[in-house]
């Protein structure tokens, strides 16, 4: 895979020098602490008193509000310091969603519609999304309430170490399958299946719209083979990815046993077979993979 040099994404917010806002909201433990030491001395006026100076403050620009709030601001000494090595990284995944622009731009117009491109975070540790609070732990995903793809470029080192799939095809499968998902979000197919959420058979639902975001990610394959100059290695990267984030090599990993009707993904033979088929057609309509019966995935 040929990346350095190509097109670089405008779509990608750099968040590994932030710090994650916490959950709980609130004053924070450094505010806390000095108004607790204010009412001590002075009592209830004088912690009222602390509380319009601070609110001015900020009013005036003088004080973040997220500073006196315990957001989480980073200062200039608290900065995380970043390796050539996640530099690369980075600068890869903004190649990466770059081509996915370009390729979902076309494949759009020729289906007459138009391509609108989603953001994409890279953080560390802990992030506030549209979807709630993103966690590494998670690995990367895509929040359709404000369209953008998340990710923990630590999840590059899991994928090699943990489900033994090093190299760079593999790391673009998985920003291009989540991609698909936001494909998916503008046709309207992920909110269909989101509104089935309490059905008995929803867990086949989301299988099905699993399958089709790998689908899709092999689609964006297809049409990336002469720019990135992919070979035969490139495409084995990726189907060795898919194959190891299968619900069943998963399950089996962690737990020991596979419990197929708790699959929320599928197989890792379905997922491998569903990104060859997107590989081969090239085309965003042969991708249907719910008219077929939930058996025949």
């Amino acid at each position: 895979m040929d990346w350095k040099g190509q097109r670089e994404s405008d779509n990608v917010d750099d968040a590994r020098g932030r710090a994650s806002s916490g959950g709980g909201g609130g004053i924070g433990g450094g505010a806390f602490s000095l108004l607790a030491l204010v009412g001590r001395k002075f009592g209830i006026k004088g912690i009222l008193g602390a509380l319009v100076l601070g609110f001015a403050l900020v009013k005036c620009g003088i004080v973040d509000l997220n500073t006196l709030l315990g957001g989480g601001s980073v200062g200039p000494g608290q900065q995380t310091q970043v390796s050539p090595e996640d530099e690369e990284r980075f600068r890869f995944v903004k190649v990466v969603l770059g081509s996915t622009e370009d390729v979902w731009t076309k494949e759009f117009a020729r289906i007459g519609r138009k391509y609108e491109q989603p953001g994409l975070q890279v953080y560390r540790g802990r992030t506030q999304t549209g979807c709630g609070t993103g966690s590494a732990e998670m690995g990367p995903f895509y929040c359709p309430a404000d369209r953008k793809v998340y990710i923990d470029l630590s999840f590059y080192d899991e994928l090699a170490q943990t489900f033994n799939s090093p190299g760079d095809f593999a790391q673009a499968y998985v920003i291009a399958h989540e991609v698909g998902h936001h494909v998916q979000k503008l046709v309207g197919t992920s909110d269909k299946v989101a509104a089935m959420q309490g059905r008995p058979d929803y867990n086949e639902y989301s299988v099905r719209l699993e399958l089709q975001a790998d689908f899709l990610a092999g689609v964006w394959a297809n049409h990336s083979q002469q720019t990135l100059k992919l070979d035969r290695s490139d495409i084995e990267e990726a189907m060795r990815a898919a194959n190891a984030i299968g619900d069943d090599a998963i399950q089996k990993k962690m737990q020991g046993r596979v419990v197929p009707h708790s699959f929320t993904h599928g197989t890792s033979e379905q997922r491998t077979r569903w990104f060859q088929k997107g590989l081969l057609s090239g085309k965003i309509e042969d991708g249907d993979t719910f008219s077929m019966p939930y058996k025949d995935l």
